[in-house]
């Protein structure tokens, strides 16, 4: 009986160091590319909650003696919900925006003493998603939100719109900007404020194409030559979340009358010295 002759192919010759070394940065290059795209497509995603930190739960309780429970809503339907200071004889009527984290009764200190020392009648209100107010927050939302409380303030105090100060603290700033750029204001006070959410994004994760992609902008920058009022804006030297030559960039395109103050040694969670005060003192005496 005879069998068929199986033929053996040779085997292949082995690469050499230079391809094997090729293919190995090729899967390299592969691999990261992959993982690039994930985090990029996870940042757009997300990009909400990489930017907005709200809280629901208030870090005391939502009633403070002597003051107003403010409730209203925003062009689009939502509710929302603020405290309102009341004073005697106001030197000003204040509409303050606060930062991106928390809600408005982690800076309950901090708005009584605005009130107190600057005698101030002052509303402070939670964006949409922070606090008690409803929905959940987009840049298009809280600037609706900020429209909707100064139309509140205006009608509580008994004055136009164009009286009302507006005073913003880090993404507060870039909410007060647009309002006053848009619609002018007796004065604007910012805190810690940037050029744009952007530009900090692109400080954070340089290597990721924020300033094309990103949805939620409040370009400052851009808006802020539009303000032609007085100004007064503070910025600590040692910001380690919005650098502090932001804060000079933003103030350098605005108009004059303006007033910058660096706080010395000052970073962006840290309290604001007296130094702050004594400006926000003389620029509500300004006014007047």
């Amino acid at each position: 009986m005879e069998f068929p002759e199986v033929r053996v192919a040779p085997p292949p010759a082995p690469l050499s160091r230079q391809k094997r070394l090729l293919r190995a940065a090729w899967r390299c290059v592969r691999a990261a590319a992959i993982i690039y795209l994930v985090i990029l497509l996870v940042a757009m995603f997300f990009e909400e909650r990489l930017i907005f930190f709200p809280s629901r739960t208030p870090r005391e309780q939502w009633d403070l003696p002597g003051v107003e429970r403010a409730k209203f809503a925003a062009v689009d339907g939502t509710r929302l919900h603020g405290w309102y200071f009341s004073h005697p004889k106001p030197r000003a009527c204040v509409l303050f925006a606060c930062g991106n984290a928390g809600n408005i009764s982690y800076r309950a200190e901090r708005f009584q003493r605005l009130c107190d020392v600057h005698r101030l009648a002052l509303l402070a209100f939670d964006y949409r998603g922070y606090g008690l107010s409803e929905g959940q927050p987009n840049e298009a939302g809280i600037l609706l939100d900020a429209r909707a409380a100064r139309n509140w303030l205006a009608e509580r105090a008994g004055v136009s719109e164009g009286e009302i100060v507006l005073m913003g603290e880090s993404l507060g700033g870039g909410v007060m900007v647009d309002l006053a750029s848009r619609d002018g204001a007796r004065g604007l006070i910012l805190e810690r404020t940037f050029t744009s959410l952007p530009d900090v994004a692109a400080y954070f994760y340089p290597l990721l194409p924020v300033r094309m992609l990103m949805r939620n902008r409040l370009d400052s920058l851009a808006k802020i030559a539009d303000y032609r009022g007085p100004l007064v804006h503070c910025h600590g030297d040692v910001d380690e979340i919005i650098p502090f030559e932001m804060g000079r960039r933003l103030f350098a395109a605005a108009n004059d009358p303006k007033r910058f103050v660096a706080l010395s040694g000052v970073g962006h969670n840290d309290p604001l010295p007296d130094e702050w005060d004594a400006a926000i003192y003389e620029f509500v005496r300004s006014l007047q």
